[in-house]
């Protein structure tokens, strides 16, 4: 049953990964979360993958962490617990992600969708972290992640009081970037995929980088680092490609060198 947790269809240079534990809530217990990122760790070195998507069901991305885990998690146990560090692997992947969420995504659900690079929502979408409701906290990202993306005052409303906030408001406080039908959700995120994927895959890659280091550090050393990115590219094959091709007035043929 394991192995059906998390349902992989490729499409041209688009991977789409599905949530599939509709019987509890897409609920990412610490195996389903692994098999996940086993996933995105195999795209990672696939050079026929140039953009991901994850999604989940009608109803949930994904509802939140496992309770039936948390439920027998002692002090030495949540010290020794291995999810840290698969979130931490999860951030290491330099392909761009792209989140397809209808119906609810809460708790651990609404940390990866804070932990990805593109929010795409359905109308029925629904965001929040209700840890606070259980008498815990976000633990993985959630607090740190949240108030880089919405600010102060409606991170600590969140966090707080645990209540959830409509993909429209999520849009406003500019927490994801479209709002679209529930149906065409997954296929407008599949679209987005397919053109970052068509462009220079190392030039896609630094970009991600750059995007990333400008929320953890200064603006002098996101300056810096951006601009060592932008020198790398510069003997590029796919830089000379893309300028050729702008000039000549055809559609460029990268190869990722």
């Amino acid at each position: 049953m394991e192995n059906n947790w998390i349902l992989s269809q490729q499409h041209h240079r688009v991977l789409t990964l599905t949530i599939n534990r509709p019987d509890v809530r897409n609920a990412l217990s610490t195996p389903c979360l692994e098999l996940l990122v086993k996933h995105l760790e195999h795209a990672q070195i696939d050079d026929n993958i140039g953009a991901i998507v994850i999604t989940g069901n009608p109803r949930f991305f994904a509802a939140g962490a496992d309770l039936k885990e948390l439920q027998q998690q002692t002090v030495a146990s949540a010290i020794t617990d291995k999810r840290p560090q698969v979130w931490r692997r999860f951030a290491q992947i330099s392909k761009p992600i792209i989140c397809a969420a209808n119906g609810y995504a809460l708790g651990a659900g609404f940390e990866l969708l804070l932990a990805s690079d593109i929010i795409i929502a359905g109308e029925s979408a629904r965001f929040g972290l209700p840890e606070i409701t259980l008498g815990l906290i976000p633990g993985a990202g959630g607090t740190q992640r949240l108030i880089r993306a919405v600010g102060k005052s409606l991170a600590m409303q969140m966090v707080l009081t645990g209540e959830t906030i409509s993909a429209q408001q999520a849009q406003q406080a500019g927490l994801i970037s479209e709002v679209c039908v529930d149906a065409l959700t997954l296929e407008r995120a599949q679209t987005i995929a397919k053109r970052i994927a068509g462009h220079a895959p190392l030039a896609v890659n630094a970009a991600k980088a750059a995007l990333v280091s400008a929320q953890e550090s200064h603006l002098t050393e996101g300056l810096k680092l951006e601009r060592q990115y932008f020198v790398s590219l510069a003997g590029t094959d796919d830089r000379q490609e893309g300028i050729a091709a702008f000039f000549e007035k055809r559609s460029p043929q990268f190869t990722g060198r």
